[in-house]
């Protein structure tokens, strides 16, 4: 049969127009010596028998692991597929491109390795024993994409079992960079933090993080909703987490709806999907702030919400004042590991968003409050400042 008639008779490759396919096929990373094996000498040094005098005297001495092992400058990025970017629970395997990617990012920005990891399991034990299994072989554990309320269990139970930096991307990423454009927000509208109002939407994993770390910063006043409304201290029903917020936002007891709870306010920060309504955004107070970071459709149309805030940011990568999570992770890993960092304190945190804040500088403007995701100077000033902080902490491994 000729050659054009069986080619006429294979299925089409739905996939071949598509570009983002094309860059992932085969997966984007790969494992590379540093040195060459070009002879039995070589050889003989990379693996055994030479490779036996380096363990023996790791076994003597662990801490040389630092010196002639990579596991300090390598991240595992490790995820059970919860809740993925905007998919959602789309399972281990689905869930591995993403960590694929975020390992490529590490490599890119921070000049670090990293290795992705899916777990087929959603069991917060069984993800705890088998992170705290393969530690070793790590200087940094990089949490993702794992859904609330479980990862704030997982990370802080990593935290205290581990001494190597821990950090659940999705919540303090999210957080750092929150603030930094909050800070230069703030600065573009003649205010400072501790005058801010701010209405949080969404008390999941994000929604979270960025409420305890603007609490750090000193913003004036915050109040959280979920699904049900605003938390306040005559909610039933509460988990843990959420009764924490109850116990450190809200001062005013105010109760209702997110909507209602918009009105007058300084600053919306949507990290909950679903949609505000004009008449909510128009209520605010003048010259408001809105931070719509759903993807890939924020919560407040963008166009809509410039027709009544001075300052208006997204997740979006094609609007201005893209809040994305890069500016911070690769820095924050970057700088925690140089300056050998048991953990990530909120200290450092709130350095890294400095950091990015500073980085805008004079230029800062309503449609650039945070540096583009591709501006080289973030990780290294986000690193110098971790590191800095890290050191002013002392939460330093012993020499």
């Amino acid at each position: 049969m000729p050659r054009s008639t069986l080619d006429a008779r294979r299925p089409a490759d739905r996939f071949a127009d598509d570009p983002a396919f094309a860059v992932h096929e085969g997966g984007k990373l790969s494992v590379r010596t540093k040195a060459p094996i070009t002879s039995i000498a070589d050889l003989a040094l990379t693996y055994t028998p030479g490779v036996a005098r380096v363990s023996s005297a790791i076994a003597a001495e662990p801490e040389l692991a630092r010196r002639f092992t990579w596991a300090p400058r390598v991240v595992a990025v490790v995820s059970d597929g919860t809740a993925v970017l905007g998919l959602g629970d789309i399972g281990p395997a689905a869930a591995l491109p993403v960590m694929e990617g975020k390992a490529c990012l590490f490599r890119e920005f921070a000049d670090l390795d990293s290795v992705p990891i899916v777990l087929s399991t959603t069991d917060v034990d069984q993800i705890v024993a088998t992170v705290l299994a393969i530690a070793p072989s790590f200087g940094g554990i990089n949490l993702e994409d794992i859904s609330a309320p479980r990862c704030f269990e997982v990370e802080a139970r990593l935290k205290e079992q581990l001494s190597i930096p821990v950090m659940h991307d999705d919540q303090h990423g999210t957080a750092i960079v929150v603030l930094a454009a909050l800070r230069n927000a703030a600065k573009v509208t003649g205010r400072q933090l501790s005058d801010l109002r701010v209405v949080v939407s969404g008390a999941g994993a994000a929604g979270v993080a960025c409420t305890k770390i603007l609490l750090e910063a000193g913003v004036g006043e915050i109040a959280v909703a979920d699904s049900r409304g605003l938390l306040h201290a005559g909610r039933e029903g509460l988990t843990g987490t959420k009764q924490w917020l109850v116990e450190h936002t809200n001062p005013s007891g105010r109760s209702g709806t997110m909507v209602e709870a918009l009105a007058g306010a300084d600053v919306y920060l949507g990290l909950s999907g679903g949609s505000v309504a004009e008449e909510a955004i128009a209520a605010m107070a003048p010259g408001c702030i809105v931070f719509s970071l759903a993807n890939p459709t924020p919560e407040v149309d963008p166009q809509m919400a410039a027709k009544y805030a001075a300052v208006v940011a997204t997740g979006r990568s094609d609007l201005a004042n893209q809040i994305n999570n890069v500016l911070a992770f690769p820095g924050v890993f970057r700088g925690a590991i140089d300056a050998g960092a048991t953990a990530i304190t909120e200290g450092m945190k709130l350095a890294a968003a400095t950091a990015i804040a500073d980085v805008v500088g004079d230029e800062v403007r309503p449609d650039y409050i945070v540096p583009s995701p591709l501006d080289r100077r973030v990780a290294a000033a986000v690193a110098t400042a971790v590191a800095a902080a890290a050191r002013a902490e002392g939460v330093l491994r012993r020499p």
